[in-house]
């Protein structure tokens, strides 16, 4: 059987450091931490950390909106200025409503949208109320900064939280170096004049996020796939993935740190993408390869991302020969049972999770799969393209 060690998520790394960085700052302890491959948005946040560190005040963000959103709150608390610089459409997307939270408690921003993105002056402690509905960096952004501010604060939530994995990832992280955070239906209360107490040494988890393109290849290659290194304890929410691979049809064997994905009989489904955005382009896959209708819902998010999402799924698998329906905040696939599609030209959009879709949509083309822009996957997976030819699922892809 074809078999893939997970790579380091992304998602602990980023927080893993951010709180290293602070345990360094504010309690003097140093930590160890265990990441076995990197990529562009880790390598942003290390650099921002390591010029913060040297006192330095800019700060190069690249494409990554975790780090801009999580750092952003931070140098606030710490009265820090700072000026963020972003490439592609980082200094596009959305700041509000934490833009407006961070003015509101002490901070001065230059203009939503300028390059750089200047904060300086310094965060209050207060109650800062946010839409559940809204990028969850922006929560785990001030949960990462309130502990370091003198009073306490809350965090109020207005509606379902979405993305809530993502936030539970935060308060796992944050609490292991030593920052105690109450929970209520409500929100968040956060004791200030808290310090960060770095363990040791702290090992970074496998990625379910990037692990995902593989294992819903497992469900269209002929032998299936094992994904080892993932850890069924996380709280990732692209965990998820394995049930939705259960609720289409494909065969799913879970084992300690290790996952078994093999081919069944597909069928389309209806998916509320609230809680996992990220998945909507690889399940866009599944759902072409899957008999009858899938329904993709609660994803308008996707909008706002590397590329609007929506737009550059539907327009890719269309033409690739699916038959896939835009919706303002959704999908509808036609799936094709098992009829295979035609393949062509794939323009990956300056997104990496557009090129990875692409790449495993050529499992179910009878020509291949020509990716223009197949270096955007240095965003999070550099070695996407080297691990999916040990795969010898690369048949089918021109890059």
């Amino acid at each position: 059987m074809r078999e893939i060690t997970a790579i380091a998520s992304k998602s602990d790394a980023h927080r893993a450091m951010i709180c290293a960085a602070l345990s360094q700052l504010t309690s003097g302890r140093t930590c160890q931490i265990h990441v076995d491959s990197g990529s562009k948005d880790i390598e942003a946040t290390a650099a921002c950390l390591s010029a913060f560190l040297a006192g330095e005040e800019t700060m190069h963000c690249g494409e990554s909106g975790s780090t801009l959103r999580f750092l952003l709150p931070v140098m606030g608390a710490l009265g820090h200025r700072a000026s963020f610089y972003g490439e592609g459409r980082l200094p596009e997307r959305p700041l509000s409503p934490l833009y407006e939270e961070l003015t509101a408690h002490g901070c001065v921003l230059s203009p939503k949208g300028s390059r750089p993105l200047v904060i300086s002056g310094k965060l209050k402690a207060g109650t800062y109320t946010m839409p559940g509905n809204v990028s969850s960096q922006y929560i785990s952004g001030l949960l990462f900064a309130l502990p370091l501010l003198t009073g306490d604060s809350k965090i109020l939530l207005e509606g379902k939280l979405e993305s809530r994995g993502y936030v539970d990832m935060t308060l796992q992280v944050i609490r292991k170096f030593g920052i105690q955070i109450e929970e209520s239906d409500t929100g968040f209360t956060v004791p200030g004049g808290q310090t960060y107490q770095a363990p040791q040494s702290y090992v970074v988890e496998g990625d379910w996020s990037n692990s995902c393109f593989f294992l819903v290849a497992g469900a269209l290659a002929e032998g299936g796939i094992c994904v080892k290194g993932l850890s069924q304890q996380s709280l990732q929410g692209d965990k998820k993935i394995l049930d939705l691979l259960k609720n289409f049809g494909a065969e799913v064997c879970q084992r300690e740190s290790e996952v078994v994905v093999k081919p069944g009989k597909l069928r389309g489904i209806t998916i509320d993408a609230s809680q996992i955005p990220d998945m909507v382009p690889i399940l866009a896959v599944l759902a072409c390869a899957a008999e009858g209708r899938t329904v993709i819902e609660n994803a308008g998010r996707l909008r706002i991302k590397e590329s609007d999402r929506l737009t550059t799924v539907s327009q890719v698998l269309n033409g690739l020969g699916a038959k896939v329906k835009e919706l303002p905040e959704g999908l509808i696939i036609e799936g094709l049972a098992g009829e295979q599609m035609s393949g062509g030209t794939a323009d990956g959009a300056n997104d990496h999770r557009i090129v990875m879709m692409a790449a495993i949509s050529s499992l179910l083309c009878k020509e291949p799969v020509i990716i223009t822009g197949a270096e955007a996957v240095s965003k999070s997976y550099p070695d996407f393209f080297w691990d999916l030819k040990k795969l010898e699922l690369d048949g089918n892809v021109r890059i």
